[in-house]
C-alpha cells in the first residue's frame, strides 16, 4: 500500500451480497476474489503481461498521451460466456461530457486473454453476484484493459471525473501500480452526501459497484519515479442490452 494513503474497506466474502445491498458498492481482496471466483491468483497473474501492450487511446479530448487501453464484449450468465463481434464502446453525454456521444473503436482485446480459464470463471463469478441481486439473466458485458501512465507528467484514470457508466454493475480490478503517487478512489452515494475515499494497492482486489446507486471516480496519478504506471480491469454489466448509440440499435 502506498504511504500516507487510506486502505480500502475491505469486505468479508460472506458479506459481500450484504455489502452490496446495504451501501451500493463494496471491495474485496485478491483472496477474496480468488476464493468466490474459483480461480488461484496464478491464474490471474498469467493474464497480467497482456496490459504491456495495450494501444493508445486514440480517443483522448483533453490532449493526453496517458491513457492505453483494449476492449471486448461478452453476453454472460452465470454458467456460461459467449464472446461477441468486436464493437464500439459507446456512452451517452448524459453520463460521460467530455467522451459520451461518440463512437470509439478500440483495439479489440487478445483471444489469449479471453480464451484463458480464469477469464470465463472471473466474468461467470461477476454474473452470479449480479443475478443474486437483480434475478438470473443474460449481462451485456463489457471489458477494459486500461492502462494510465505518467509520461504527461499526469495521468487521469476518470477524465471525465465522478460519473456513472450507465450500467448495472461495474466492477474495478486494480492489476498493479508502479512508481506513482495519487490514484485515490471516491464512491459517492447518489441519493446522499455519503461516499468513502481509498485507494487500491493489491493486485487484484477489486471495488464493485452498483450503478445505479453510486457515481465513482479515481484521482489523478503523478509520478514518483520514471515510467510510472496504474493498470486496471473494468467490467460492466448490464441488463436487458449493451448500451448503444440511439440511431444503431434495431
Amino acid at each position: 500500500m502506498p504511504q500516507n494513503t487510506l486502505p480500502p474497506p475491505l469486505t468479508a466474502p460472506d458479506q459481500l451480497d450484504a455489502t452490496l445491498s446495504a451501501q451500493g458498492f463494496a471491495v474485496l481482496s485478491a483472496a477474496s476474489v480468488c476464493a468466490l471466483a474459483g480461480v488461484s491468483a496464478a491464474d490471474l497473474q498469467a493474464l497480467e503481461p497482456s496490459w504491456n501492450d495495450l494501444p493508445p487511446d486514440q480517443y483522448l479530448k483533453d490532449g493526453g498521451r496517458y491513457r492505453r487501453r483494449r476492449h471486448a464484449s461478452f453476453e454472460v450468465t452465470s454458467e456460461a460466456l459467449q464472446s461477441m463481434p468486436h464493437r464500439a464502446h459507446w456512452q451517452p453525454l448524459s453520463y460521460n461530457a467530455l467522451h459520451g456521444g461518440m463512437q470509439r473503436w478500440f483495439e479489440p482485446m487478445a483471444q489469449e486473454v479471453v480464451q484463458q480459464a480464469a477469464w470465463s470463471a472471473l466474468l461467470r463469478w461477476l454474473a452470479r453476484v449480479a443475478s443474486a441481486a437483480q434475478g438470473q439473466q443474460t449481462w451485456f458485458t463489457e471489458a477494459h484493459q486500461f492502462r494510465i501512465d505518467t509520461t504527461d507528467g499526469i495521468g487521469r484514470p476518470t477524465p471525465e471525473g465522478a460519473h456513472r457508466d450507465g450500467v448495472n454493475w461495474v466492477a474495478v480490478f486494480l492489476i498493479g501500480r508502479h512508481g506513482i503517487k495519487g490514484g485515490e478512489t471516491r464512491v459517492f452515494d447518489m441519493d446522499s452526501p455519503r461516499g468513502q475515499r481509498f485507494t487500491l494497492g493489491e493486485s487484484w482486489s477489486l471495488l464493485l459497484m452498483d450503478d445505479t446507486r453510486v457515481i465513482h471516480e479515481t484521482t489523478p496519478i503523478q509520478p514518483e519515479q520514471a515510467g510510472g504506471w496504474r493498470d486496471t480491469l473494468v467490467v460492466t454489466l448490464r441488463s436487458g442490452s449493451f448500451l448503444d448509440e440511439p440511431s444503431a440499435k434495431a
